[in-house]
């Protein structure tokens, strides 16, 4: 895999050495399915309350290979934040309705790593301006309880009552994105 890797890099867009704001590709899915299940495992135990059963659970959709079938499917984008070469944060949009104006931020990861140094919010602000582009006026998400805080920050806000998810307790938010 080591070598897909490289072959991955050469095609990326040369970097100052610094951050990098990019489309994934079918190259990047073992570096993304690390930086996902350590950010779960490491960075969310408000969260999964470091039950490994939880943890398991969450991450079974965050293989290499269930990364790549969302990544093929129709209206997935997957966007990374490069840092010194590496995967430091890991984002997708899904649902995009230029009709309805709505576009939904469905994964926005930090590498334990670079938590705290504004990977998360570089991602965030790249995917919001990528769903402005494209016409997009209300962002929409569903926040983990260790994330709710950093997206109220940035301009989120709560859009209903915590529900039960798939595997923890989700919070709506949404975002008027201005064009």
């Amino acid at each position: 895999m080591q070598n897909k890797r490289g072959i991955s890099q050469a095609f990326s867009p040369a970097g100052t050495g610094g951050e990098l704001l990019r489309r994934a590709t079918p190259f990047d899915l073992f570096d993304m399915s690390r930086v996902l299940t350590r950010s779960i495992s490491q960075l969310c135990t408000a969260d999964h309350g470091g039950n490994a059963e939880a943890i398991a659970r969450w991450c079974a959709n965050k293989t290499p290979q269930a990364l790549r079938a969302q990544m093929m499917a129709e209206g997935w984008e997957f966007w990374l934040l490069i840092r010194a070469g590496q995967i430091a944060a890991v984002g997708a949009l899904a649902e995009i309705d230029r009709g309805a104006g709505t576009g939904r931020i469905t994964l926005n990861y930090v590498d334990p790593a670079c938590r705290g140094q504004g990977a998360s919010a570089a991602l965030l602000a790249g995917m919001e301006a990528r769903l402005r582009d494209q016409g997009i006026t209300r962002g929409v998400l569903t926040s983990t309880a260790t994330a709710r805080d950093f997206y109220l920050s940035r301009g989120w806000q709560a859009d209903g009552p915590a529900r039960q998810g798939r595997w923890i307790l989700g919070h709506p938010m949404t975002k008027t994105l201005a064009c």
